[in-house]
């Protein structure tokens, strides 16, 4: 790792907020060539409708066409993050779908792109999308800076998620119990509650006496949700 990296590392861990970390990041987005930086985080839940944060400096005008015309729903670069985690590199072919949406957002000055997604244990995705006005992002530019803005992937990540993924994530007002969590990680396994009670050699009427504390501290809509939640959520672990 050069120097400059653990410098960044040192500053993204150190960050007290999301802007702070942002601010990092649009610096490293300079030395590396580029003239805009963006990051989008998908919390794990709601599982129906994850919440997407997004920070981003492009053009205000841009920002607000973005989320007027909807093109977070089509945006080709998006669904290609959901799908895989391979590098991007923006071209005609890639927004061929959206060509609407991507001849605005070259009028707007956003040309040229690379972008790469990143997904945690707790099922937290992010993308990180680098562009600029004008050069071409070539082949040769790729192979002396890649390793450099795939790490940044990763780094903006980790710091993104730590400082935002608490604000959002389920957390019971009163914490589980060791005995709630041990019932639930066997229901996350698919013991049912005769099963949980022979494994912990307690009552029937106990397990479900758990089960059903845990969806009221998780203020969960059954059983299943409360689960997910908690699996998500880190609390399982």
């Amino acid at each position: 790792m050069q120097p400059s990296s653990e410098n960044l590392l040192t500053a993204l861990d150190r960050a007290p907020s999301e802007q702070a970390v942002f601010a990092a990041l649009q610096a490293e987005a300079r030395r590396l060539g580029f003239e805009h930086c963006a990051y989008g985080l998908r919390l794990a839940v709601p599982v129906s409708n994850p919440k997407v944060i997004t920070l981003n400096d492009y053009p205000s005008e841009w920002q607000a066409r973005y989320v007027e015309a909807g093109y977070l729903q089509i945006d080709p670069s998006v669904r290609h993050g959901q799908r895989s985690q391979v590098p991007l590199v923006w071209t005609d072919e890639v927004f061929a779908s959206a060509r609407a949406m991507w001849d605005e957002a070259r009028d707007y000055g956003l040309r040229f792109g690379w972008a790469q997604s990143s997904l945690d244990g707790f099922g937290v995705g992010g993308m990180l999308t680098l562009s600029r006005s004008s050069e071409l992002l070539g082949p040769q530019e790729l192979a002396a800076k890649e390793s450099e803005m795939r790490w940044l992937v990763q780094a903006a990540h980790l710091a993104l998620s730590r400082l935002m993924k608490p604000r959002y994530a389920v957390q019971p007002e009163v914490p589980l119990t060791p005995r709630e969590v041990e019932v639930l990680k066997w229901t996350a396994d698919g013991k049912t509650a005769a099963d949980i009670g022979a494994i912990l050699a307690i009552s029937v009427p106990t397990v479900n006496f758990h089960i059903k504390n845990v969806v009221h501290k998780l203020k969960a809509a059954n059983k299943t949700a409360a689960v997910v939640q908690a699996l998500l959520s880190g609390l399982l672990n």
